[in-house]
């Protein structure tokens, strides 16, 4: 007997029936359709179904979001409605025929940091913490650090690094070992080609920086500089495609035989050559021009301008599945500044959109069905993850939704015009304070202060007014 029969016969005929289903997997929480036409989908009453939280259509996916029970329905959906599941890949692969260049673009670059995000995350938190511990005079009378007092915490201090250079320093190994799994490549080669990126017979990238002489391998009718990219993004991107590109081409041409031998020599040996002589210095500059571009609208005259766009337009941008551009720039901002200005705005529009949630909570707070969703998704929102509160809940009544973007947008203009910056990606939501600079914790916190009074207040005065009534 199936736990959820009738949602699944009602999902199934909603939908468009078997017949408009290209292919289905599901993720944590949610199903991933493919539809063959995505008009046939009746989105109202799919919203209706019982067990259904939303509906939203993102990288070329139809998606509906079901709950943690999402495995058992889905494993009853494929029998009833008798078709064969594929893989979260296989939906990625078909949705994108949905998309266009930007959205196919951004997908990519979605699916390689995406792997990486949680390493980076505690390399952000590691900082913070040894910031916290070494840098802020916290012991007599605010004239030494815990480093400077206690044996012990200077320990601390100095293993921490350990794990912190092994995330930042070494990134670009993380970088081409995950465009060697999205291209489904030999990994070793990718991770290998990460390691000359960043070996220590190379000058340190920060060396670089600094303007230390450069050593270089004479080739007689050649010098190539020895330059190490640690922490840089660009160059290793750029290095990863064509490390994946030529072992794929290889692999078409060359006899299986003597493939094992062949293709693993004929991609590394040149893309490394390559990379060292023209994609490391011209990634270098790319990466360069991009950050300093972004550091200049975040540090000019302008940058309440700046803020003021980014804070009320990221949201919208995590509809569009946009946002995960985001993070190359917050990477390349940490790698020239030491910091990113640009985290610190995602992290109160996260916040921002789950204060408005925590308003419908309030303002609907008699209808026990609704709070199955909103007290969840609140919570999500608060520690980082925004699809079930913004799909779920805000786009919805689309009220707090627009609130949420008022207060994330006046809540960016303050911590940008007070310089906040982080020492890196982190949680994006309340803990997000953790990732910030110490001096700047406390102006965070007045922002992360307005992210949830703002919204929260808005949310309620939209709900009142006549524009609005309908909460449609």
């Amino acid at each position: 007997m199936f736990k959820f029969s009738k949602e699944v016969q009602q999902l199934l005929e909603y939908i468009g029936g078997r017949e408009n289903i290209s292919t289905v997997s599901h993720c944590a929480t949610r199903m991933r359709f493919v539809l063959r036409d995505p008009q046939k989908a009746d989105i109202e009453k799919i919203k209706g179904i019982r067990v259904v939280k939303g509906s939203f259509t993102q990288a070329g996916q139809f998606q509906v979001i079901i709950g943690n029970e999402v495995a058992t329905f889905y494993n009853e959906f494929v029998q009833y409605a008798k078709i064969e599941g594929g893989t979260k890949e296989d939906t990625k692969s078909a949705g994108r025929q949905n998309m266009n260049f930007l959205q196919r673009l951004t997908s990519h670059l979605a699916e390689i940091f995406a792997p990486l995000i949680p390493a980076i995350i505690v390399g952000g938190l590691i900082l913070g913490f040894r910031n916290i511990i070494g840098d802020i005079k916290l012991m007599n009378g605010g004239t030494k650090s815990l480093t400077e007092i206690s044996q012990f915490w200077s320990g601390v201090y100095d293993f921490l690094w350990l794990i912190g250079e092994a995330i930042f320093h070494f990134l670009p190994v993380g970088i081409t070992w995950s465009i060697s799994k999205k291209m489904r490549t030999t990994q070793i080669l990718g991770i290998v080609l990460g390691l000359t990126l960043v070996s220590p017979q190379l000058l340190n990238a920060y060396a670089v920086a600094g303007g230390a002489e450069i050593p270089y391998w004479d080739f007689g009718f050649a010098k190539v500089q020895m330059i190490g990219y640690q922490a840089q993004v660009i160059p290793a991107m750029l290095a990863g495609f064509v490390l994946a590109f030529l072992e794929l081409k290889l692999r078409e041409r060359v006899p299986s035989a003597i493939s094992m031998i062949v293709v693993p020599f004929f991609a590394l040996i040149p893309t490394v050559l390559i990379a060292h002589i023209l994609l490391g210095p011209i990634g270098w500059e790319i990466g360069s021009w991009i950050s300093k571009v972004v550091y200049a609208g975040l540090t000019s005259t302008f940058k309440w301008l700046f803020a003021a766009v980014f804070g009320f337009a990221y949201a919208p941008l995590v509809i569009t599945g946009l946002h995960h551009m985001t993070n190359a720039i917050d990477l390349q901002l940490m790698s020239e500044f030491g910091g990113t200005h640009l985290w610190p705005m995602i992290a109160l529009s996260n916040i921002a959109q789950g204060s408005a949630v925590l308003a419908i909570i309030y303002l609907h707070r008699k209808n026990e069905e609704e709070k199955q969703v909103s007290i969840p998704a609140t919570i999500s929102c608060y520690l980082g993850v925004t699809e079930p509160a913004m799909f779920g809940i805000n786009l919805k009544y689309m009220y707090p939704f627009l609130a949420g973007m008022i207060g994330s947008s006046i809540a960016a203009v303050i911590s940008v015009g007070t310089g906040v910056m982080a020492n890196s990606i982190g949680v994006g939501g309340l803990p997000g304070i953790l990732s910030i600079q110490p001096q700047y914790m406390f102006k965070f916190a007045i922002a992360m202060l307005v992210a949830v009074i703002i919204p929260f207040l808005m949310t309620i005065f939209f709900s009142k007014s006549n524009k609005f009534k309908k909460e449609k």
